[in-house]
C-alpha cells in the first residue's frame, strides 16, 4: 500500500528546503548562457488572485524548464507599488498608503511563496522605496537636461473621481482605465516625456521584435500612428493667416465643401470673434472643451458642431468653404483643422446630412459610378478621380504624389508626416508617487534638483484624503526649500510621476537591484538583458509596453545601457474566467487561491491552470477540472510508489533497445515519444496543456503494462528510465509532487539540478505503420504493417486484408486494376 499523498505536507518541506539551499538564485556567471524570464509585478494593492496566479505560474514553468536546460535562469520578483491602485485601496480601508502597501506586500509574498514559485527573493525591489525612485529622478534630470522632459499648460484628461490627470492611453472609451469615471478635459501646467522624438524608431524596431504577439505590434504600430500626406493652406475669406490642414487624402482635396476645427483649436474663438456667431462659439468651445473626446469616444458621438461666422477657400477649386467647429475632430491628431469632404468620409458625410452642407463626389470606386444625391453614406475607399482638374482619371494611388508636387510648386502646400502618438503626460495630482526632482524659484526660475540632493523622498508624516489636492502642496515642510542657485526662497513641485514611469525600466533594475553606483551597473545589465521572456495581459500593449520601449532607449541614449530593446518574446496570456465572465467580487464569481491551496494543495492549482486552456486564450474555471487534476496527480503518486519496490536501486535503461523484448521496446518508445511531444509542445509557443496531456497518455499507459510487463531483470531499468522521465516532464508544472518522489527514488540533489530529457531518436522508430485503404479515392478503412515492410509487402498485405474484412471486400469484389501506395501511409485500389 501505498503512503498518502499529502500536498500541504510535500509543499511546504520542499519550499522549505529550496530556500535553505538558495537554489534558485541566480549570480552572473559568464561561463554560462543566461536566459531572463520575467512576469509584469503586481500592484499590492490588494490579494492575489487567479489572474495573478496563471501569469506566474506560465512563468515558472518557463524558469524551471530552462533551468534543467542548462541555463543560468535569472527569475526575479517585485511590487510596483506607487500609484493610484494602491492609494485608493489605502484610502477606502482608512490607513496610509505605505502601510497598506507594507502589509499588503507581506501577504502577497508569502502567497506567491506558497505557490512554489522559483523567484530569486534576493532581487525583490519596491518601485516606492527612495533606494528605487532616486535613480528615475536622476533619469527626470538627463532627460530635462536634453529637452525629453519639458512643462507646458495644456488641456489634460482629467478624472474628477481620482483627482488627477490621465495619459492619453489611460482613457479607455472616455472612462478613466482605474475607475470607470468620466473623465473630462482640464487645462493644466503638466510635466512631459517627449516620446515623440522617438516616434520613428519605435515604429521601425517593431519589426524587429519577431517573437511578440502580431496583435501587440498592430496595436503599437495603430497607436503610433505614422500618415504620409500633405499639409494644405486654406486662405481666410478677408484676409489673415490661412488655416493649415493635414490630411492623408489628398486625391479628395476637390471634394472638399467645409472646414470643421476641434473645439480646442486655438483659432476657434479668434475666427468667430465680431460674427454674429461669437457667443454660439463660445458656449460650444466650452462645453466641448471639457468633455473627454478620446479616440474611442469621438467614434461613439453624435455629429455635433457650429458655424464660425467665417469662410475659407479651396486652394485648388476658388470655392467658398464655411468653417465649423466640430466635436467629432480632435486637436491631438494633424493640425486640429480638417478640410471636410463628405462624399469620402463617413463622419463628415453624416456632418454635411445634418446641416445641410454640399456632397461633391470626386472619387469613383472601380467599375461604379456614384452620384452625390443618391448616396447612402460616403465612399472612403480608393479609385479613380473625377472632378478633380488635371488629375482626373488618374488612380489615387498615382494621384496623391502628383497632387503633392502640384500643391508644393504652387506654395499651397507640402507633403509631410504625421504621427498619432503624442508626448507622455506624467505629471499625477496625488500623493502616492515618486517625486518630481524639480524647483521653482522666483529669481531663477525652474531648477533641477542638484544630483547629489538625490533622492528628493516621499514624506511619509502626512494626512492623505481620498479626493481633494495633493497633501504635498499643503506640507510646508516638503514644498518650501532655498534655491540651490541663489539661496533665496523656492517652491518644491508637488506632483509626483505616473506610475508607469516606474514600470518603464524595474526590468534592468532586477539585474542589480542593490547596485549603489548609479541606475544600473553596467556588467550585470551586459549580462543579463535584454529580458528573454516576459510574461503579462494584453491591456498593457500601448501603455507599460510601449513605454518600457521608449524608456529603454533614452537610458541608451544617456549612457547607461547597450541596449535598443527591452523584451526578445512576449507571451500574452489569457484572462481566468467563471460562469463566462471575468472574475470580479461584484459578480460573486471569485476564486481565492489561497483556498484551492488549502484544499488541493498549489501543485493542483498550477496543474489546472496550465491544462486547462493554451497560455495565450482565455480559460474557463472548471471545479471538476480542478479535481480531475487532482486525482492525475494522485496516480502519478500511486505509480511511482507501486514501482518503487523494484526500481529503486536500478539505474535507468542506457542501451539502444535492440536487447529488449518488443513488449519492453513498446513502453520505452512510448517515454521517449512523450519526451519529444512535450519538449516540442514547450518549444511551441508554451502548449503546457497538449505537453501535460502527453504526460498523462504516458502514465495511462503504464498502469496495464504493470499487469502486463515484468519488472525483474532488464525491466526494471526501462520501468525506472519511464519513472525517472515523468518526474522530469513534470517538474516545471508541478515541482513538489515531482521531487518528493524524485527524492523517494534516492536521489539526494534537487530535480531542478537534473537535465531536462532528450528523446532517443532509435526509440521514436515506429514499429508499425498505420496506412489509410481508399477505393477509387474515397476513405473504406486503414491497415497496420510492420514498418519494416517493404513497399512489395505492403500493397501484399493490403489485399489480403481486403479479402479477410466483409467491409471492405463488397468494394473490392474482384482484383483491383491498380494498387497505388502513397508515401506510405496510404494505398488507394482502383477498381
Amino acid at each position: 500500500m501505498p503512503p498518502r499523498y499529502e500536498p500541504r505536507r510535500v509543499e511546504e518541506k520542499w519550499q522549505r528546503l529550496w530556500e535553505e539551499r538558495r537554489l534558485f538564485e541566480a549570480d552572473l556567471d559568464p561561463t554560462r548562457p543566461k536566459y531572463y524570464v520575467l512576469e509584469m509585478f503586481p500592484y499590492p494593492s490588494g490579494r492575489i488572485h487567479m489572474g495573478h496566479v496563471r501569469n506566474y505560474t506560465i512563468g515558472d514553468v518557463v524558469a524551471r524548464y530552462q533551468w534543467m536546460r542548462g541555463y543560468n535562469v535569472l527569475h526575479p520578483m517585485g511590487w510596483d507599488a506607487f500609484g493610484l491602485p494602491a492609494e485608493n485601496a489605502a484610502m477606502k480601508h482608512g490607513l496610509h498608503p505605505h502601510a497598506w502597501t507594507r502589509e499588503n506586500i507581506a501577504y502577497m509574498r508569502a502567497q506567491l511563496k506558497a505557490l512554489g514559485y522559483s523567484y530569486d527573493w534576493r532581487r525583490e525591489l519596491a518601485t516606492c522605496d527612495p533606494d528605487y525612485y532616486r535613480w528615475e529622478q536622476l533619469v527626470f534630470l538627463k532627460m530635462y537636461e536634453r529637452g525629453l522632459a519639458y512643462k507646458k499648460e495644456a488641456p489634460v484628461n482629467w478624472c474628477p473621481s481620482c483627482q488627477t490627470v490621465l495619459a492619453n492611453e489611460q482613457v479607455e472609451g472616455g472612462l478613466c482605465w482605474r475607475c470607470d469615471t468620466p473623465v473630462m478635459l482640464k487645462e493644466l501646467p503638466q510635466w512631459f516625456f517627449r516620446i515623440t522624438a522617438y516616434a520613428e524608431e519605435l515604429l521601425n524596431d517593431l519589426d524587429r521584435l519577431t517573437h511578440w504577439p502580431e496583435r501587440v505590434i498592430t496595436m503599437q504600430r495603430n497607436w503610433i500612428g505614422k500618415s504620409h500626406g500633405a499639409e494644405i493652406d486654406f486662405p481666410l475669406e478677408g484676409g489673415g493667416e490661412p488655416l493649415r490642414v493635414f490630411t492623408t487624402r489628398q486625391d479628395t482635396l476637390w471634394g472638399a465643401t467645409f472646414m470643421s476645427l476641434a473645439p480646442e483649436h486655438p483659432r476657434a474663438l479668434e475666427l468667430a470673434a465680431g460674427t454674429p456667431q461669437e457667443e454660439a462659439v463660445r458656449r460650444f468651445v466650452e462645453h466641448w472643451s471639457a468633455v473627454n473626446r478620446s479616440r474611442g469616444a469621438v467614434e461613439e458621438l453624435t455629429k455635433e458642431g457650429v458655424f464660425t461666422g467665417r469662410y475659407c477657400t479651396n486652394p485648388v477649386t476658388g470655392w467658398r468653404l464655411p468653417i465649423y467647429v466640430a466635436n467629432f475632430v480632435l486637436m491631438e491628431y494633424g493640425t486640429g483643422a480638417v478640410m471636410a469632404v463628405p462624399a469620402h468620409d463617413q463622419r463628415d458625410f453624416e456632418f454635411a446630412r445634418v446641416y445641410g452642407l454640399p456632397i461633391r463626389v470626386v472619387i469613383q470606386p472601380p467599375g461604379g459610378e456614384l452620384r452625390a444625391e443618391s448616396l447612402t453614406a460616403a465612399y472612403e475607399g480608393e479609385g479613380v478621380l473625377v472632378d478633380s482638374g488635371p488629375f482626373s482619371g488618374l488612380t489615387s494611388e498615382a494621384a496623391k504624389p502628383a497632387i503633392v508636387a502640384f500643391l508644393e510648386e504652387r506654395g499651397l502646400g507640402q507633403g509631410t508626416v504625421h504621427y498619432r502618438l503624442r508626448d507622455w503626460g506624467i505629471s499625477r495630482q496625488r500623493y502616492w508617487g515618486a517625486p518630481i526632482p524639480i524647483l521653482y524659484c522666483d529669481a531663477c526660475g525652474t531648477v533641477p534638483v542638484p544630483e547629489k540632493d538625490l533622492p528628493v523622498v516621499l514624506p511619509l508624516d502626512v494626512q492623505v484624503k481620498l479626493v481633494g489636492a495633493s497633501p504635498l502642496a499643503e506640507l510646508e515642510s516638503f514644498w518650501k526649500v532655498p534655491c540651490p542657485a541663489c539661496g533665496g526662497p523656492a517652491r518644491r513641485e508637488v506632483d509626483t510621476m505616473d506610475t508607469f514611469v516606474e514600470s518603464s525600466w524595474y526590468f534592468l533594475r532586477f539585474t542589480c537591484p542593490g547596485y549603489t553606483g548609479g541606475i544600473v551597473d553596467p556588467q550585470q545589465v551586459a549580462y543579463w538583458a535584454p529580458v528573454d521572456q516576459y510574461i503579462g495581459g494584453i491591456e498593457h500593449a500601448v501603455l507599460h509596453l510601449l513605454y518600457a520601449r521608449f524608456f529603454t532607449k533614452v537610458l541608451r541614449d544617456l549612457g547607461y545601457i547597450g541596449l535598443s530593446e527591452p523584451f526578445e518574446r512576449l507571451l500574452t496570456q489569457g484572462m481566468v474566467l467563471k460562469d463566462g465572465a471575468k472574475m470580479a467580487k461584484s459578480k460573486g464569481n471569485v476564486v481565492d487561491p489561497d483556498d484551492m491551496i488549502a484544499t488541493y494543495g498549489a501543485d493542483t492549482t498550477r496543474l489546472f491552470l496550465l491544462f486547462a486552456a493554451p497560455p495565450e486564450k482565455d480559460l474557463e474555471w472548471s471545479d471538476q477540472g480542478v479535481a480531475g487534476a487532482h486525482r492525475f496527480l494522485h496516480r502519478v503518486w500511486t505509480l511511482v510508489h507501486t514501482l518503487l519496490p523494484e526500481i529503486a536501486g536500478a539505474a535507468p535503461y542506457a542501451g539502444s533497445g535492440e536487447d529488449l523484448p518488443p513488449p519492453l521496446w513498446e513502453l520505452r518508445h512510448q517515454v521517449h515519444r512523450t519526451i519529444k511531444r512535450v519538449t516540442d509542445d514547450i518549444e511551441d509557443e508554451f502548449h503546457f496543456n497538449t505537453a501535460i496531456a502527453a504526460v498523462m497518455e504516458l502514465v495511462n499507459h503504464c498502469y496495464p503494462a504493470l499487469e502486463s510487463l515484468p519488472r525483474d531483470g532488464l525491466a526494471r531499468s526501462v520501468w525506472r528510465e519511464a519513472v525517472e522521465a515523468i518526474l522530469k516532464l513534470l517538474n516545471p508544472m508541478v515541482p513538489h509532487l515531482a521531487e518528493e518522489l524524485w527524492q523517494a527514488l534516492g536521489h539526494e540533489t534537487s530535480l531542478m539540478q537534473a537535465p531536462w530529457p532528450t528523446a532517443d531518436p532509435a526509440a521514436l522508430v515506429e514499429s508499425a505503420l498505420t496506412l489509410v485503404i481508399q477505393v477509387n479515392g474515397k476513405v473504406r478503412g486503414e491497415i497496420k504493417v510492420p514498418a519494416a515492410a517493404s513497399d512489395d509487402d505492403i500493397r501484399r498485405l493490403a489485399l489480403e486484408h481486403v479479402q479477410q474484412d466483409e467491409r471492405l471486400r463488397k468494394w473490392v469484389p474482384g482484383p483491383p486494376k491498380k494498387v497505388i501506395l502513397a508515401r506510405r501511409r496510404l494505398i488507394n485500389l482502383v477498381v
